[in-house]
């Protein structure tokens, strides 16, 4: 599967931004999607994640920083994973990647590092201004 991250932008302290991971070459049906990002000078970490399962079946996983604030989701379809960030912040500053792994367990949970991920979007530039 191929992965396109979308809907970065500018945004100042306190808005919200939503980013969209769109597969193509097939759907993310069967797919656990992550997203990370990596800011100027660090590595790349967790942001969110969601489990293969569409609806209130599907796990979700965030990292502590951005707990009640980020939301992960996909469409029916399966074609698309979004992340709807709120009352972002300037830390959030950074490049958000979305990564895709295939598993047929129902049951396999959001990965919160990069492996076992196995396909990435080109990633989308968020900044956020105080």
């Amino acid at each position: 599967v191929q992965l396109q991250a979308s809907g970065g932008g500018l945004v100042q302290a306190g808005g919200s931004l939503r980013l969209s991971c769109a597969a193509s070459g097939r759907t993310l049906s069967g797919h656990v999607v992550g997203w990370f990002r990596q800011a100027p000078g660090k590595e790349r970490e967790f942001v969110g994640g969601i489990g293969r399962q569409f609806g209130s079946g599907g796990t979700t996983a965030y990292a502590d920083s951005v707990k009640g604030r980020f939301t992960v989701s996909r469409d029916k379809a399966q074609k698309s994973v979004y992340l709807q960030m709120n009352s972002l912040k300037p830390e959030d500053t950074a490049v958000y990647y979305c990564a895709a792994k295939y598993t047929r367990s129902p049951t396999t949970g959001v990965a919160t590092t990069a492996p076992p991920y196995d396909a990435w979007g080109q990633g989308t530039l968020v900044t956020v201004s105080s």
